[in-house]
């Protein structure tokens, strides 16, 4: 079983920038297809992006040409950038690890593991 802690998180203006990171222990990342989802107040949690094992992504269209999802092997760690954040990406960021069979499949929220999450305020 993989263990993730997500970290990065803050406060920020309008326009300005972040990079979440999940961190794995227990298991190496780069055996699992990881990816980011988020959950604001009052609403369901959503994908937001994800990377398979064999380096693939996938984007919601609300963050495509803004986020990106990385990932580094040696650090066991995959990472989420986020440029040009809005208030609308105000939520709680959790990452999930699945563990796939086939290197270009994504995650399954159902079957993967999660962090705890980590808080994104974008405010003036």
């Amino acid at each position: 079983q993989v263990q993730l802690v997500e970290s990065g998180g803050g406060l920020v203006q309008p326009g300005g920038s972040l990079r979440l990171s999940c961190a794995a222990s227990g298991s190496a990342l780069s055996i699992f297809a990881v990816g980011w989802y988020r959950q604001a107040p009052g609403k369901q949690r959503e994908l937001v992006a994800a990377i398979t094992s064999g380096g693939s992504t996938n984007y919601a269209d609300f963050v495509k040409g803004r986020f990106t999802i990385s990932r580094d092997n040696a650090k066991n760690t995959v990472y989420l950038q986020m440029n040009s954040l809005k208030p609308e990406d105000t939520a709680v960021y959790y990452c999930t690890a699945d563990r796939r069979f086939f290197s270009d499949s994504y995650p399954r929220p159902e079957f993967g593991s999660w962090g705890q999450g980590t808080q994104v305020t974008v405010s003036s």
